[in-house]
């Protein structure tokens, strides 16, 4: 049976403040080339008609 490990990527706290759209780009290709999947996005601060973080969920697999 496969097995996953999770991480969660936030955009307003922690590595990002605010969202931008290089830097994001370049730490999902980071994480992409670690084997880190992106399999999931929502938005978490929407006000006045704009997104202002973004919560990613990726996975990759593990072994054993």
């Amino acid at each position: 049976m496969k097995k996953f490990e999770y991480l969660l990527l936030d955009t307003v706290s922690g590595f990002f403040s605010g969202i931008d759209y290089q830097e994001l780009t370049n730490r999902l290709n980071q994480l992409g080339s670690q084997g880190w999947e992106v399999v999931s996005v929502v938005d978490t601060i929407f006000t006045h008609n704009m997104v202002r973080g973004l919560l990613f969920t990726l996975k990759r697999e593990v072994g054993g």
